[in-house]
C-alpha cells in the first residue's frame, strides 16, 4: 500500500467512498444527500491543507484529509478526517493515514492534531486514534443520531506534539 497526494483522476474511486460512508449515516455527521460536487469541495483540501488516496496498485482503498482546524488564534492546531473503503477495513489502511496525517501535521510545524466530531460509537476508529496517541478530551452527549443506535455522543479528540 502506497499513500500519495490526491489527483482529480483518484475522484472516481474516492466518492464512492465517501458516498458510502456518509449515505450509511454511521461515523461521520455529513449531509447523507450531499453530492458528488459538495463532496469533492468538502473533501479536496486547498494548500496548505492536504488530501492523500491509500492505494494498492491503482485501487484507491481509502482517502484523508488534513489542515489547520480552526483560523486565527487557533491555527497552531491540524486535523484531519480519514475515509476507507468497506472492503479494505481492518487492514491497515486507517492507521497507514493516520500516521501520514500526524506525520504532515509535525512536518508543518502544529502543536497538535484535533479531532472534532468523532461518533463514540465508531469504536474502531476511537481504538485507532487512542493506539496513536490521541486522547478523548470531551465528549458532546446525543451529538451524534445513529441510524440504529439513536442519539450517542461526539469525541473531541486530541493529540499534543
Amino acid at each position: 500500500m502506497l499513500i500519495r497526494e490526491f489527483v482529480d483522476r483518484d475522484w472516481s474511486q474516492v466518492w464512492p467512498i465517501i458516498e458510502e460512508v456518509i449515505r450509511a449515516q454511521e461515523t461521520f455527521p455529513y449531509d447523507p444527500a450531499m453530492t458528488a460536487e459538495e463532496s469533492y469541495g468538502m473533501w479536496v483540501e486547498a494548500a496548505p491543507g492536504r488530501t492523500v488516496v491509500a492505494v494498492d496498485g491503482e485501487r484507491v482503498l481509502g482517502t484523508a484529509k488534513m489542515g489547520t482546524n480552526r483560523p486565527g488564534p487557533g491555527a497552531h492546531v491540524s486535523t484531519a478526517s480519514f475515509m476507507v473503503a468497506a472492503d479494505a477495513r481492518g487492514r491497515g489502511v486507517g492507521t497507514a493515514l493516520c500516521r501520514d496525517a500526524l506525520t504532515w501535521a509535525r512536518r508543518q510545524g502544529y502543536a497538535g492534531m484535533q479531532f472534532n466530531a468523532v461518533a463514540e460509537s465508531n469504536s474502531s476508529a476511537v481504538r485507532l486514534y487512542r493506539r496513536e496517541g490521541f486522547e478523548v478530551v470531551g465528549t458532546v452527549p446525543g451529538a451524534f443520531r445513529h441510524p440504529t443506535l439513536g442519539r450517542v455522543g461526539l469525541h473531541v479528540m486530541y493529540q499534543e506534539f
